[in-house]
Parts: structure tokens; C-alpha cells; sequence
């Protein structure tokens, strides 16, 4: 498997290097990959510490404002709004890790949710958001004032190499020693206490490092769109990535670019394959599903979890590891 492994991610790195020359449309692959980020990062969090965080909207959201407000209104550039914005995320991490951390299972969960709330009705009464509207026209500007980001293909490019980075960062992060410790707080907290680790510090750390990644999304989210909405701010946001990582294989690497990319296409292409599955069948009502799109990813929850336990991702890993261990008993 571990050699396997490489070469899965070698190819999916070619696949998004042709995507635009193949048909893709790059600004949706540059919403899925900022997904695909987004959900890696709660992963980090939930898959690898054990925390289950209902407020990740608020780092995705509302780094997104920030990036995007300091963009268009204070006139910064590319990276330095998107450094606005990282650590805009970094910063409510902390601030909701301070509060939040020192309890567990649903009382955390419930306090998370509690402060992205507060952060959502900010990002409603706040003049600099938009309330109701958003904040629109966010202008793409010059990296660095040298590379045009108002070209779709440099912007694709441009972001495939930070969102290539940050998974890195993540895979790093996940194989260090820090990382095992984070494992350990998972499977058996008292132990780790036992063994010395300051754990609510571990926790903290992996908060922050978690909500950091998020508000960089969310930061290049609004940078390819051009616009920050409510939506982003919202609780089921939050909702969304728990979906895209238990969907894709929670604890795995490659789970939440999976999960991520099934949720997002299924948002954005249901209402297409409803009107193929109306033709080729013939029956009406398959006309109507791309209004039923939380129904269709609801359903789709309903059986992974019902048939993969582990997310899809999980049961693969968990199927390959399976048959290795049949052929060494028979080898």
C-alpha cells in the first residue's frame, strides 16, 4: 500500500495539471480543490485528534471576509490578503480553542457551534460584509505584482500549487512526531496524560493548525469567485466538510479529496444527471432532482455510512490491506 500510494497521488497531480486543457472548467476545479482543502483540514482535526468541530464555517467564512476585505477595500495584494486571511483563521482558532478545548464529545462540539454562530450573525449586521448581499467584486490583482491572477489559467495554476503545498503540510504534520502524538490523544487521552504530554496544548495546537488551513480555503475561495456570502459563514457549511470527510474516509489522507470532490460535483452536476437520467428513461421527476440536492447527499450519507463505515477511502485501504494479509499467509 505505501507504495501504492505515491503513485495514486502522482497521478491525480497529473490529472489536475491537464484538467483545464481537457474540457475542465477551471474555475469550478478551483472551487473543488479550495473543498478539497478545506475538508483536509477538518480531517487534520477530526480524523487525526479526535475533536468534532461543528464551527469550521467560521474559519472558512470568515477568513474568507477578511481576504476579501482587505483585498478590495484596503488595496493589498494577492498574497498579503490571503496571509490576511490565514491568519485571520489561525486567530479565531485560537480564540474558539481557548474556549472550547478543555471539553469534550458534544460539550465541545456544541461550544464550537455556538461561537461560529456568533460569527455568522457579525457577518450579517457588519457594514464591511454586506450583510444579506456579500461582499462583491474582490479583484484578483497581481502576485507578488508580477504574475496577472485575472487570467483563469494562471489563477488555476497558482492555487493547484498552494493547495499541493498544504496537503503536503498536512501529510507532514500527520507523520511527525507531533502527529503521532495527536494519534495517541485520539485513541486513548488518559495515556497520553499518563505519559507526560501536555494534551490540552496538543489540542490547541492542532485547533489552530486545523483553523489556519481553513481560512486559507476559504482566502482563495473568495480570490477565485470574487465574492464572500453568507453561505460560507453558515452552520451547514460546517456541516458540508464533516459530510465531505466521513464520505471520503475519516482518518485518511486521500479521504477528503475524495469526499470533498463527491459532495461538490454532486451540488454543482446534480441537476445535469437528472435531466440525462429523464431522457434516458423517460420519466419526469428526474427533471426536478437538482432541486433536491441536500435530499440526494443526504441519501448518499445515509448509505456510505450504512456500507462504509470507514468512508470510502477507508474501506479501499482497509480492502487492499486485507488481501496483502491473505497473500502473506498464502505466500
Amino acid at each position: 500500500m505505501r507504495k501504492i500510494t505515491p503513485v495514486v497521488y502522482v497521478l491525480l497531480l497529473i490529472a489536475l495539471v491537464v484538467a483545464p486543457f481537457v474540457g475542465a472548467y477551471p474555475v469550478f476545479v478551483m472551487k473543488l480543490m479550495c473543498f478539497a482543502l478545506f475538508a483536509s483540514a477538518f480531517n487534520l482535526l477530526l480524523g487525526y485528534t479526535g475533536l468534532l468541530s461543528f464551527g469550521h464555517a467560521a474559519f472558512l467564512g470568515g477568513s474568507a471576509y477578511v481576504a476579501g476585505h482587505a483585498m478590495k477595500v484596503w488595496g493589498l495584494t494577492p498574497e498579503l490578503g490571503l496571509a490576511a486571511g490565514t491568519l485571520a483563521g489561525a486567530l479565531l482558532g485560537w480564540v474558539f480553542g481557548l474556549l472550547a478545548i478543555r471539553r469534550q464529545g458534544i460539550y465541545f462540539a456544541m461550544i464550537t457551534l455556538a461561537l461560529a454562530q456568533m460569527v455568522f450573525f457579525i457577518a450579517l449586521q457588519a457594514k464591511f460584509t454586506g450583510g444579506e448581499d456579500g461582499l462583491q467584486g474582490v479583484p484578483r490583482g497581481q502576485l507578488f505584482g508580477l504574475i496577472d491572477l485575472r487570467n483563469d489559467i494562471t489563477m488555476y495554476y497558482v492555487l493547484l500549487v498552494i493547495v499541493v503545498a498544504s496537503f503536503l503540510l498536512i501529510a507532514r504534520t500527520v507523520r511527525s512526531p507531533f502527529g503521532q502524538v495527536l494519534k495517541g490523544i485520539k485513541e486513548n487521552e488518559p495515556r497520553a496524560l499518563s505519559l507526560g504530554y501536555d494534551v490540552s496544548r496538543y489540542k490547541l495546537l492542532a485547533f489552530v493548525i486545523s483553523a489556519a488551513l481553513s481560512g486559507l480555503a476559504g482566502s482563495l475561495k473568495t480570490l477565485v469567485l470574487g465574492f464572500a456570502t453568507l453561505s460560507d459563514v453558515h452552520w451547514s457549511a460546517s456541516g458540508q466538510v464533516i459530510l465531505m470527510t466521513l464520505v471520503g474516509g475519516l482518518g485518511t489522507l486521500s479521504g477528503p479529496l475524495l469526499g470533498a470532490t463527491v459532495v461538490v460535483v454532486l451540488e454543482n452536476k446534480i441537476g445535469e444527471f437528472g435531466r440525462l437520467l429523464a431522457r434516458l428513461t423517460g420519466i419526469d421527476w428526474f427533471n426536478t432532482l437538482g432541486d433536491s440536492v441536500t435530499m440526494v447527499t443526504g441519501l448518499i450519507f445515509v448509505v456510505c455510512v450504512l456500507t462504509f463505515r470507514r468512508g470510502i477511502m477507508g474501506e479501499v485501504i482497509s480492502f487492499v490491506q486485507r488481501l496483502r494479509g491473505l497473500r502473506t499467509r498464502n505466500g
